[in-house]
């Protein structure tokens, strides 16, 4: 029922109701005022229509004219078999609708701006970033980059700039499939592992359905499946049980694994070949389909890593991803997908929609680079580097106090430092004081799907010159400190007067 609290909330309880004008607009310019004012906040629920005919003693036409003409304008939405929903409030520039308001309800899923937040402090000068992961870019191989453009645009410039295929140059995808595996018509080239992921969350993913993820995991991978609708469990990694993993599976059904099982991201954790058999097994036993994010597989300080997955597979359960963004640059924004030829044929087909084909040019650059050679001397020239920025890094927090405060595991490889604050200090209290410092990290909450990772926070550590390691290591220790100093209590900091 609506009842008069409601009434004067709608901006409807002031007596009668005016016969100058159609009641149903003035019903809808009540309400309309409700909502520039905040009085009706965003996803308020509306009466039911038969609930405010009633109560205003109008026909239930009149109130449903009133909600559609609030609908056109964007400021509600209304949901079979749910209700109707303050969607925005009108445009402040007078246009006749409210944009906002007319987002798909299966767009706004995807309003977490946290990947584009630490993209825009990655390319801003003004700021230090160790939020973005990226490799070292001061030794990318310009030249040799230069030379093989040169070479590709003299060799067939009508290939270079004209169409091409939507599953990648020929010439690409066998260097792919020489260089890291695999066949020619296994692999879909991509505009990055991230395309990747949400070619495959529109082709595997129903809303509703369960996704097991990494706990933590990517949090570019979380977004894309809770954008897919899907309902996200996580598997511990740093716990690696498979008896859990095992129970997740039976009791949600998944439609697929996400795991990142080399250096993972963000904890730089690498399974054991022992796990990976039994995962590829009990996949294969359950009937549930694998994706494995192997983005930072080239990049190991030490030691190689076991097979991938993909690698190891005998049943065609696992979708192997990956990109050139870890291994050479992001801005090349060049990465690819190999699995059976039956998903291949279909991501092609959506991929189609939005991207008929990557840009040739670049696609020959990078397969020149894998033949002749310049891709691995830069991936040996990387490891070095990484090694001396990781060194660096956790050298220069140590000097300035990190013993007792901020605590991490030295990772073998990858590109970031997983780091855990001491006592009850919080990572958004820091980050606080980090920005005000010129430094963006990226907290731990962003990897997480239940809510935890308060107190945990991700460093690039590959990102920052082993010159400057002194410099971020102290603004972050300054912010550290100074987010500790706000947690003192008053009688606290009267003790210490």
């Amino acid at each position: 029922m609506c009842d008069d609290t409601q009434l004067r909330l709608l901006g409807l309880g002031d007596g009668p109701l005016p016969k100058t004008r159609p009641v149903y607009r003035h019903i809808a310019q009540a309400i309309e005022r409700g909502i520039t004012t905040g009085a009706l906040a965003l996803d308020f629920r509306l009466p039911a229509e038969r609930d405010l005919a009633g109560a205003l003693k109008v026909s239930r036409t009149t109130i449903v004219s009133a909600y559609r003409d609030l609908e056109t304008r964007g400021l509600v939405r209304g949901y079979v078999g749910r209700g109707t929903f303050v969607s925005a409030a009108p445009e402040a520039s007078g246009a006749p609708f409210a944009w906002r308001g007319k987002v798909a309800a299966a767009a706004s899923r995807s309003s977490d701006g946290a990947i584009r937040d630490l993209l825009r402090h990655a390319a801003d000068p003004s700021v230090v970033s160790v939020a973005a992961g990226s490799p070292a870019l001061e030794g990318f191989p310009v030249d040799a980059y230069r030379r093989s453009m040169d070479r590709a645009i003299k060799r067939d410039v009508r290939l270079a700039f004209g169409h091409g295929p939507t599953e990648g140059l020929p010439v690409l995808r066998e260097a792919i499939a020489h260089r890291f595996g695999g066949q020619p018509h296994n692999v879909l080239v991509l505009a990055g592992a991230q395309q990747g992921l949400d070619l495959l969350a529109r082709c595997l993913v129903d809303p509703g359905d369960t996704v097991v993820v990494d706990r933590p995991g990517y949090l570019g991978a979380l977004h894309t499946f809770n954008a897919a609708g899907a309902r996200l469990v996580g598997w511990d990694v740093m716990r690696h049980d498979l008896d859990e993993l095992e129970d997740l599976i039976t009791r949600y059904r998944p439609k697929l694994i996400y795991t990142n099982p080399t250096f993972q991201n963000p904890t730089g954790w690498t399974m054991p070949l022992k796990l990976r058999r039994q995962l590829l097994s009990l996949a294969s036993r359950l009937r549930v389909p694998i994706i494995e994010d192997d983005t930072y597989r080239e990049l190991f300080l030490n030691t190689p890593p076991p097979p991938s997955l993909h690698s190891m597979d005998t049943q065609s359960v696992v979708i192997h991803l990956n990109t050139f963004s870890k291994a050479l640059a992001p801005g090349l924004r060049l990465g690819w997908l190999s699995a059976a030829p039956p998903i291949i044929e279909q991501l092609a087909l959506l991929k189609q929609r939005s991207d008929p084909h990557m840009p040739n040019l670049n696609q020959m650059i990078v397969a020149e680079m894998i033949v002749d050679g310049t891709f691995d001397r830069n991936l040996a020239d990387l490891r070095t580097e990484h090694r001396r920025r990781r060194d660096a890094m956790i050298g220069a927090l140590e000097r300035h106090g990190a013993a007792g405060k901020l605590q991490w595991t030295v990772p073998d490889g990858g590109l970031y430092l997983w780091c855990r604050l001491s006592g009850r200090l919080k990572a958004s209290q820091v980050q606080t004081h980090a920005l005000a410092e010129s430094v963006a990290f990226v907290r731990g909450e962003a990897f997480y799907v239940d809510q935890a990772g308060e107190r945990e926070l991700r460093i690039c550590y590959s990102s920052v010159p082993a010159n400057r390691a002194d410099d971020v290591a102290n603004r972050i220790m300054r912010a550290v400190n100074g987010a500790k100093r706000d947690l003192a209590t008053p009688s606290q900091l009267v003790a210490i007067v």
